[in-house]
């Protein structure tokens, strides 16, 4: 009983967590400690904000690409038909983990009302932003939910990935939204390599905090295909909500938006809504819902790769965000003896077969290699970690901490890193990080 309890009241510290597709066959399934099992594994969740193309590209940031799924393990894309996978903030609160005892229909492993929103929260938090808080899907309601979707690539090594060889197949509109999501293939996708193709799920979301972007690498593998017509090479996105005559004909790239290098879109202004326009996989960027049924052609369809567009974040994302929260994921690496399940808390390591606790430290931001005005930055990090056995009382939190975005919707805090983000010529915005606290459960 008291290991369930402490299980039940941890998974308020997801609370903060964003969202990753979870599958057998997803790069850092286990996470990012070499020999080491982490069932609470949230490495690949963290967004992606003013990075080097050499730290987003597959999540490197933390290395995730480092750690490929199990031998034999894919991804497997039914042409014609479809697959499926779960989208949660924690591989703990899928069926990947714990035999799916504390699954449930929604990605933090709580209970929400099916028609969840900010006007029917149930209980649930709502984000310093206006959003739903728990899980952090950044929006407001099922109908405002971005899009995600799936790309590509028929090399299997996934060193070998570019831009020009990596053409988003799927999309599924209003999500995220429930941990188990399912994606349609399109009926003449030709088969992989005998060693697989590597697919990436990808990720926007519109407004409700911090503009960024997401990246997790998958193998996978086309069963069924009966053509043999290539994917064309992808051409970038463009912005077409306001006429859809406009928009990339085609296959496409993935859209690389507010990095510090590499981006392939940029925005300003206000979409029909009125609100600050944000890249997306939906029709407001060409993508239609479902099989991307007009990728296929010849080499004589590429286009020319674009040149990058400038690294700096566009005017009308920043003013939806003025205050604006990131923090890099996590690494676990002590383990304990234990035959039970640990706490949920967001990204304990375990050591297989036995779930461990585990301690946090974080990865700084890469700086940007391309021009901008000059300013002067400055970092300093703090880490605490509580640690608490069973039977003893649930930690008390610490200090707490809040801004005005939804990606620090936790109650302790356990670093902050302050810097500067260039503006315009002799002017600077400090840009406050903020870090959810970490809790380490130890059971014996």
């Amino acid at each position: 009983m008291t290991l369930k309890l402490l299980v039940l009241s941890s998974l308020a510290l997801l609370t903060n967590a964003h969202m990753a597709a979870f599958h057998k066959a997803m790069y850092c399934f286990n996470g990012t400690v070499s020999g080491q099992v982490n069932y609470n594994n949230d490495d690949p969740v963290s967004p992606l904000w003013m990075l080097k193309k050499s730290d987003y590209w597959f999540h490197h940031v933390n290395q995730c690409d480092d750690f490929p799924p199990a031998q034999g393990d894919f991804l497997e894309l039914p042409a014609g038909s479809s697959f499926t996978v779960e989208v949660a903030a924690n591989r703990g609160v899928t069926s990947l983990s714990f035999n799916g005892q504390f699954a449930t229909d929604w990605g933090d492993g709580g209970n929400h009302p099916n028609d969840y929103s900010i006007t029917n929260l149930a209980g649930a938090p709502l984000s310093s932003s206006g959003c739903i808080g728990n899980p952090n899907m950044h929006t407001q309601n099922q109908s405002m939910a971005a899009g995600t979707a799936f790309a590509i690539s028929y090399q299997s090594d996934i060193s070998q990935v570019t831009m020009d060889n990596l053409a988003v197949f799927t999309v599924r509109y209003n999500t995220p939204w429930k941990r188990v999501t399912s994606y349609d293939v399109p009926k003449d996708m030709p088969a992989c390599p005998a060693d697989g193709c590597t697919c990436a799920w990808v990720w926007i979301p519109n407004g409700c905090g911090e503009p960024n972007i997401y990246m997790q690498g998958f193998k996978c593998m086309v069963t069924g295909a009966t053509s043999t017509t290539p994917i064309a090479t992808p051409k970038p996105p463009v912005w077409c909500e306001e006429d859809q005559s406009t928009c990339t004909q085609g296959a496409k790239q993935i859209l690389i938006w507010n990095q510090a290098e590499g981006n392939n879109i940029a925005v300003n202004g206000t979409d029909l809504s009125g609100n600050p326009k944000s890249p997306a996989y939906n029709s407001k960027c060409g993508f239609q819902d479902g099989a991307q049924n007009d990728i296929f052609g010849t080499s004589s369809s590429a286009a020319t790769a674009p040149a990058a567009i400038a690294s700096s974040p566009s005017s009308a994302a920043a003013s939806s965000s003025p205050a604006v929260v990131s923090y890099s994921p996590a690494m676990a690496s002590p383990t304990v003896a234990s035959p039970s399940p640990p706490a949920l808390s967001p990204s304990p390591t375990v050591a297989s077969p036995s779930p461990p606790a585990s301690s946090y430290t974080s990865s700084s931001v890469a700086a940007s290699t391309t021009p901008v005005p000059s300013c002067k930055t400055s970092t300093s990090t703090v880490f605490i970690t509580s640690t608490v056995q069973s039977p003893a009382a649930t930690p008390t939190s610490g200090d707490r901490t809040t801004s005005q975005s939804a990606n620090n919707l936790v109650a302790p805090t356990i670093s902050s890193t302050s810097g500067v983000i260039p503006t315009n010529s002799g002017t600077c915005r400090k840009r406050m990080v903020h870090k959810p606290a970490r809790r380490r459960f130890l059971f014996k």
